[in-house]
This record gives C-alpha cells, sequence and structure tokens, in this order.
C-alpha cells in the first residue's frame, strides 16, 4: 500500500479528533440567573417581567409550588415548556419551545444510576421558576 494512502487514512481517522480537541464543549449554563435572562427573552411577554402572569393570557409562574402542595412541580413544568404531549394540539397557546435548540443535554440523575437527559437552558429556565416561588 503505498505511503500516502495510509497517511490520508490516517487524517480521515484523527482530524475529527483534533478538531474536537481545538473546539471544546461550550460552558453549559445551568444557573437561574442564566434562566432569568432566558425568561426575559422568552416568556416574558406572556408571562409579564415578573413572572406574576397576565390575566386571561397566562398563568402565575411565582405560585406555582404554592398550588401544588408546597412542591415545584419541576416535571410538569419542563414538559410544558418543552412542549411533550401539545404537540399539534391547535387549542395550545403556548409555544413549544422544544422544537427549537434549548442547548446540549445535561444528564440528571434521579436516582442513584438513573439519568434523564435534559437541554440545559430548561434546567437553567427550572432553576429561575423555582428561585421566584414565593
Amino acid at each position: 500500500m503505498p505511503a500516502h494512502i495510509s497517511c490520508h487514512a490516517l487524517l480521515v481517522v484523527a482530524l475529527p479528533a483534533l478538531l474536537t480537541a481545538c473546539n471544546p464543549m461550550p460552558e453549559l449554563r445551568t444557573e437561574a440567573a442564566y434562566g432569568a435572562s432566558l425568561f426575559q427573552q422568552s416568556c416574558a411577554d406572556c408571562h409579564g417581567a415578573n413572572a406574576m402572569g397576565t390575566p386571561g393570557l397566562a398563568p402565575d409562574l411565582t405560585t406555582l409550588s404554592k398550588r401544588n402542595g408546597g412542591s415545584f412541580p419541576r416535571d410538569r413544568i419542563l414538559a410544558q415548556i418543552d412542549g411533550l404531549g401539545r404537540h399539534g394540539d391547535p387549542d395550545a397557546v403556548m409555544p413549544e419551545f422544544g422544537a427549537g435548540d434549548l442547548g446540549p443535554a445535561v444528564v440528571v440523575e434521579e436516582e442513584e444510576g438513573i439519568g434523564t437527559p435534559i437541554p440545559s437552558d430548561l434546567i437553567a429556565l427550572a432553576a429561575y421558576l423555582i428561585s421566584i416561588q414565593q
């Protein structure tokens, strides 16, 4: 086998690994402060800048825990934001944000050894919503 073919084959195999090393994964932003900025960009028009809702349009998001027996309904809220279960519902008012880019997935471990991949922007939004509960 000529040397130039084996060098070419080596480049085909090694180049993707080298490019990955040069372009590290973006920093995952899952903190409440980042979630607050996402909320202002995508949610405040309907839910209000203070997340206290708009009568007849969007509910008060500062009382989610209170309305759920004192426990923040994280999974239900993540599904609502994502749009899971509402796909194609003509009466759905809230956009299906999961149809867009919600950031890279972060594996959240619910039980030891059992993880669920959740987009990082959803985690940040949930952290923000948790932080504003009354």
